[in-house]
């Protein structure tokens, strides 16, 4: 399917709402909450906060004072937390927690508490939490007692803790494992993305980090997500490493029925690469935090869809029941796939979903928006679930998610490494070249063969050749006879098994 949109959705953001006074019915919530405050922590605690919540009227968090708004992007980036003040920095416990200033972009603060002996305290914030700020802006910042979101550090070494996770804005996270640079960003849940109605975006209204225990090598979050139409409980079980990994547990309560959400969503940026070049020049051979979708779906079929930067917006869904994976991939992994020696492409994480369960029926669901630059987040994946939300009927689901640079695939089974776009030579046909390595060592490279198809327009020529010892290029040369769009399908098969991934693509003329 395809839907065209004009650019401005790009910068889509959660409108900014006049504060209001809390109502009697947010009362019921707060005094349930206060009533749970006095019990030992646990999950339950935050599950029971969001099924009251969602009894209630939503309420959007107060704006923070207009002197943190009006802070510009460099008066914002100067303002870092203490070093000296992180949260377990001066004890055995191998994490430690800072936090981030709210202002400028971060019109609003979250609360935030510490969970020690099976009691949750807010976090202490006083007049030299913050370095970087005036005085009158550190009064400001302490009055409020509030935090625009927070990072973990975790001891790799012995002599420092690196960050590793940051949670900050809505309901976005993102993390990095072991000798990687941050790229894409996942969400808590998405709703209504690229609906004509315009997007809704949860927020993590409130956290509670548990202190783990001086041995212990993973960390326990657990956040309130609220949105006009839904609340939820999360916990993520976090596991610092190579790759970085989450346990994410989740219970939703719908305030009113909710027909698209999104589960397991990513968010990423993919501006050119080798299927589609630059419109300007750029010295650069690639730019972009993913360049494609992975899935491994119900019936265990491994496919790979590169990404593009499309002229319109562009919706793929890819229909399955239980789900076995899918994720955005950074496969190119040196300097010299993208020649940009400050934004360390080739060091972005990679994100992997892989559900706990069976999710049922439903759709990957793929977003490519139109972006000049790769100033913007253009790249969206996430799960949507065939049945919608009820209010009154909690959804509960569950995914492990990690950070790795590949996702692996089983032993001698091929993978796309490299996908390109241009035109047979002395004709005007188009063509792909799809790049295959990590074949079994006992498949004759001769003797493979690929299955493709068009959803439109007609094959002209398919061209296999063996490329090094363990791979083979499939070129496709294509009539479109007038189509503006085609879905193509190209899957390799040796002795009528398949030996490598489905390649997806969706050509739109461009």
């Amino acid at each position: 399917m395809q839907l065209t949109l004009s650019a401005p959705l790009l910068n889509t953001k959660p409108a900014v709402v006049i504060p209001v006074m809390l109502t009697m019915l947010m009362l019921s919530f707060c005094s349930a909450w206060a009533s749970a405050q006095d019990e030992r922590f646990s999950r339950s605690v935050v599950v029971e906060a969001a099924r009251t919540l969602a009894e209630t009227r939503f309420q959007p968090l107060q704006e923070v004072p207009e002197e943190l708004l009006s802070l510009n992007y460099d008066q914002y980036r100067s303002i870092r937390y203490r070093k000296g003040a992180a949260v377990w920095g001066d004890t055995p416990t191998r994490f430690s927690i800072e936090f981030f200033a709210p202002g400028s972009l971060y019109d609003t603060g979250v609360d935030i508490s510490i969970v020690e002996n099976g009691q949750a305290l807010p976090i202490p914030l006083d007049e030299d939490a913050f370095e970087g700020v005036s005085d009158e802006i550190g009064e400001i910042l302490t009055s409020i007692s509030k935090v625009a979101g927070f990072r973990l550090h975790y001891a790799f070494n012995e002599n420092y803790q690196d960050e590793f996770v940051v949670f900050q804005g809505a309901s976005y996270f993102r993390a990095v494992s072991q000798g990687q640079s941050y790229g894409l960003s996942a969400r808590g849940l998405a709703i209504d993305v690229a609906e004509p109605t315009g997007e809704e975006f949860p927020i993590f209204r409130e956290f509670w980090i548990e202190r783990p225990s001086s041995r212990a090598d993973s960390i326990v979050v657990h956040a309130l997500l609220d949105s006009p139409r839904v609340a939820g409980a999360y916990r993520f079980g976090i596991y610092p490493g190579a790759p970085t990994r989450m346990d994410v547990e989740a219970t939703l309560f719908a305030r009113q029925e909710l027909r698209h959400i999104g589960i397991g969503a990513l968010t990423s940026m993919y501006t050119f690469g080798s299927m589609d070049a630059s419109d300007r020049p750029d010295y650069r051979s690639a730019v972009h935090d993913s360049n494609g979708l992975a899935i491994v779906n119900g019936m265990g079929e491994y496919i790979w869809r590169p990404l593009n930067n499309p002229r319109g917006l562009q919706i793929s869904a890819f229909m399955d029941i239980n789900p076995q994976g899918f994720g955005l991939m950074q496969r190119h992994r040196t300097l010299e796939e993208y020649q940009d020696l400050e934004a360390d492409y080739h060091r972005r994480p990679s994100a992997w979903i892989r559900p706990t369960g069976n999710w049922g029926e439903g759709h990957v669901v793929l977003a490519e928006i139109p972006t000049p630059n790769e100033f913007n987040d253009n790249i969206v994946a996430y799960w949507r679930p065939a049945t919608p939300l009820k209010p009154g009927e909690p959804f509960q689901f569950a995914y492990h998610m990690s950070w790795p640079d590949q996702r692996p695939l089983p032993q001698g089974f091929g993978r796309v490494v490299r996908s390109a776009y241009g035109l047979k030579l002395a004709e005007p046909y188009p063509q792909m070249v799809i790049d295959y390595s990590d074949l079994a060592s006992d498949i004759n490279l001769e003797e493979v063969t690929f299955d493709v198809t068009l959803s439109a327009g007609s094959l002209v020529e398919t061209v296999v050749q063996p490329n090094h010892r363990d791979g083979v290029r499939l070129i496709i040369t294509f009539d479109p006879e007038g189509a503006r769009l085609s879905e193509i399908r190209a899957k390799p098969t040796y002795q009528d098994k398949a030996i490598g991934e489905t390649w997806l693509y969706r050509w739109t003329g461009n």
